[in-house]
């Protein structure tokens, strides 16, 4: 086969423009990081990367949704201690009762005039929200928990939604309940005050305290559960986190660059293709056109 002058001149192109490409492509590697930057650089290893990509996102995901977890969690258990509290002071009041023996209707009045603020404040943690969410109400959220129970006659109301749970999904099929059905409670600690303020001159303290000591066991067994699970909450923040480093790793080891070894491979086709138009030049003979410019 003969060779000729333009086969040369067109080779040496060729293989000019093919390390010239190849250099630009460390280049841009270098400056993004990156080894992947678009599917046609590896059909595989990009199809590896949406798989990372949309896992380290549905972790993100499970994480704002464990936020809205711990947010329930701690609202219900700062509105029970919140319940606690003022069962503690009922209790005060009480037992000074109890042990004074007879009053005066004065003196019970203004006892009766206080239980009935405590009750008041009891109802109005009944219906503690997060942001527009009333927490206690099972899943009628919409719907505040007081004063939807009859107090007067002590019936609750048929709606079965109130002792639904609600759950929010923070791990591919791992539901937590976030949650706390006091329906129950709350109704038991408002007949108690009905039970010493809407009595007569016949209030027997004594048995009031059997029962306040009831309702605040009953509260405080709200407030151990709720940190059962507040406790699992933080095992799945830290299984979360867990999750994230590896896939964020993997994600890494797939797509970013090796930089010495790039850095190496870009210096090395740099010299290659200077020396490329080195004997570039040598090959492609001025034609009569140059000499004419």
């Amino acid at each position: 086969m003969r060779v000729t002058q333009s086969m040369l001149s067109n080779n040496t192109m060729r293989n000019l423009m093919t390390g010239y490409t190849n250099m630009a492509k460390l280049q841009e590697q270098v400056s993004s990081g990156k080894r992947i930057k678009r599917p046609s650089d590896d059909p595989e290893a990009a199809a590896k990367s949406i798989g990372f990509r949309n896992q380290v996102d549905n972790i993100e995901q499970y994480k704002k949704n464990l936020i809205e977890v711990n947010n329930w969690l701690d609202s219900s258990d700062e509105a029970l201690d919140g319940v606690g509290q003022v069962l503690h002071r009922a209790k005060e009041l009480v037992t000074n009762a109890a042990n004074t023996g007879a009053m005066n209707p004065e003196e019970r009045e203004f006892i009766k005039i206080e239980l009935r603020q405590l009750q008041e404040r009891v109802q109005d943690l009944a219906n503690t929200k997060v942001m527009d969410k009333y927490i206690f109400s099972g899943t009628n959220t919409n719907k505040p928990l007081s004063p939807l129970f009859d107090t007067a006659k002590g019936v609750l109301l048929p709606d079965p939604g109130f002792s639904k749970d609600v759950e929010i999904e923070v791990f591919n099929g791992v539901n937590l309940k976030v949650n706390t059905n006091a329906m129950e409670l709350f109704k038991g600690i408002d007949d108690f005050f009905n039970g010493i303020t809407e009595a007569g001159d016949e209030v027997k303290f004594n048995e009031a305290m059997k029962d306040l000591d009831s309702q605040m066991n009953k509260v405080l067994e709200q407030r151990i559960e709720i940190g059962g699970r507040m406790n699992r909450s933080e095992l799945m923040q830290n299984r979360l986190d867990l999750q994230e480093q590896t896939a964020k790793k993997l994600q890494s080891e797939n797509e970013d660059i090796d930089f010495e070894k790039v850095i190496t491979e870009m210096l090395t086709q740099e010299a290659v293709y200077r020396a490329s138009l080195s004997v570039g030049a040598r090959v492609i003979q001025p034609s009569l056109v140059d000499f004419l410019r």
